[in-house]
């Protein structure tokens, strides 16, 4: 290593020194003095871009990246300078425009006229309705809430949402806190759900109670992307609900009871800048009631004079308060819809039947047959064929691309996954969209298998 590389090591370590305090602790700011230096700035991103694990195609795609994320930061320091009841930090998010922001993590439009048409497994009535709300509570300290995971890129926040209403009740009526199955929901609940593109809450309880239950996490692991329904694992039914109910709308007191009793599946506007940028204290901020995230209150209570929902997130520790969310309640004149419209569709899970006995861990569903290409080639199982050697309406040879649905590049030679379908050669990435300027990198294809059976028939 050369003297000037050694020289930019050496200030890049005096500046994370520096900024421990700045990065640490759910990403809270401290604002150094010399902010506007643009040496300090730069080796702070450079630790917030290392946390996060945030890694750039091209110089220019990180430089514009730092220009975000230094604008972000500005916006922080602005409304650090407010004193309000909640602040915001570098959260993992930072490096993202907030349309950007909601484009990607809050994209999932919540069909409210879908609500209405109540699955057959909603009991229409309250079971709470009738009950003492105490002051406070926190489901976390009674063990009913599991750890928090992270969606990642997927629109899968439905499914996070009531799996965590279905564990919560199951912990409350067996003493035995499981963390259940989220990839079993996106990739089997497709009757009115969409996956990564979507789904209500309600729905994910009408397909646990019709499968007769849901496998846990540790056998159907998350993948954050549309997979291929492994039937095997989707009947391996570890824990049952027997029906759910819908929280009456826009009541803040009858949602207060039904968390008093449970966790309780929501869905709020969770696209503002403060949203994306939140890193702890009781949120008051600006949002509206266009519901466009599920998540999951799991307790309530107050500080200083101020009443706040607990709430549970699925974009990861690194965001919030380790994960979780404190939301004002008991507004005034906002038409009972609550905070972010926290109030306009509740609903929970119902437990009065015990679980099956565990069936322990289960074994994969059989592989499907390869994919044919052709007469001469295939790809393996769950691939896309994608021509390498066309010739007009003909193709003379096969490459394989390890996605299904996989977007075949113009080049003959990379692909993309289907939800990211644009190939954008000149910076080696997939994207969602054509102005998006973050995505995936590339694939590369492999070679078709020649096909045995299919050649000599």
């Amino acid at each position: 290593m050369g003297a000037v590389e050694n020289m930019a090591l050496v200030v890049c370590l005096v500046v994370a020194l520096l900024l421990c305090g700045v990065v640490a602790n759910g990403d809270v700011i401290r604002m150094p003095t010399d902010v506007g230096k643009d040496q300090l700035l730069a080796g702070q991103f450079a630790a917030w871009a290392h946390k996060h694990g945030k890694v750039y195609s091209a110089a220019e795609e990180r430089a514009h990246r730092f220009l975000v994320w230094k604008d972000n930061l500005e916006y922080i320091q602005r409304h650090s300078e407010k004193n309000l009841s909640y602040w915001l930090g570098l959260t993992k998010f930072a490096d993202l425009t907030n349309e950007e922001f909601r484009r990607q993590y809050t994209g999932t439009r919540i069909d409210r006229s879908r609500r209405l048409k109540k699955g057959r497994n909603a009991t229409g009535s309250f079971r709470y309705a009738n009950s003492e709300a105490p002051k406070s509570i926190d489901w976390r300290e009674k063990g009913a809430v599991t750890s928090v995971k992270d969606q990642g890129s997927c629109g899968s926040c439905w499914a996070f949402s009531a799996v965590g209403s279905v564990e919560g009740i199951n912990a409350i009526r067996t003493g035995d806190a499981i963390s259940l199955s989220v990839q079993e929901l996106v990739d089997c609940d497709k009757k009115y759900n969409q996956g990564c593109n979507g789904g209500l809450m309600d729905y994910a309880f009408d397909f646990v109670i019709q499968n007769g239950g849901i496998d846990t996490e540790k056998d159907y692991p998350y993948q954050g992307y549309d997979g291929r329904c492994d039937v095997n694992k989707m009947n391996a039914r570890v824990v049952t609900i027997d029906s759910y109910e819908d929280v009456p709308e826009n009541d803040e007191e009858a949602l207060k009871k039904a968390v008093a009793g449970q966790p309780v599946s929501v869905a709020i506007e969770a696209g503002g800048r403060d949203f994306q940028l939140y890193s702890g204290g009781v949120f008051t901020g600006r949002c509206g009631t266009d519901l466009d995230h599920g998540v999951l209150a799991v307790g309530y209570g107050s500080e200083k004079g101020l009443d706040y929902w607990i709430v549970k997130n699925s974009w990861g520790e690194y965001w919030g308060e380790s994960g979780y969310l404190r939301m004002q309640r008991n507004l005034k004149d906002d038409n009972g819809y609550g905070l972010c419209g926290i109030n306009i569709e509740p609903s929970y899970a119902v437990k009065t039947s015990p679980n099956p006995p565990n069936p322990g861990p289960t074994p994969p569903s059989p592989p499907p047959p390869e994919v044919i290409c052709d007469k001469w080639r295939t790809c393996p199982a769950e691939n896309t064929c994608c021509c390498t050697f066309p010739v007009g309406k003909s193709c003379l040879a096969w490459g394989c691309c390890a996605l299904d649905s996989a977007t075949c590049c113009d080049d003959h030679y990379h692909c993309c996954p289907h939800e990211y379908p644009i190939c954008n050669l000149d910076a080696g990435l997939c994207l969602k969209g054509s102005h998006d300027k973050e995505g995936v990198a590339l694939m590369k294809r492999t070679l078709a298998h020649f096909n045995w059976a299919g050649a000599f028939e």
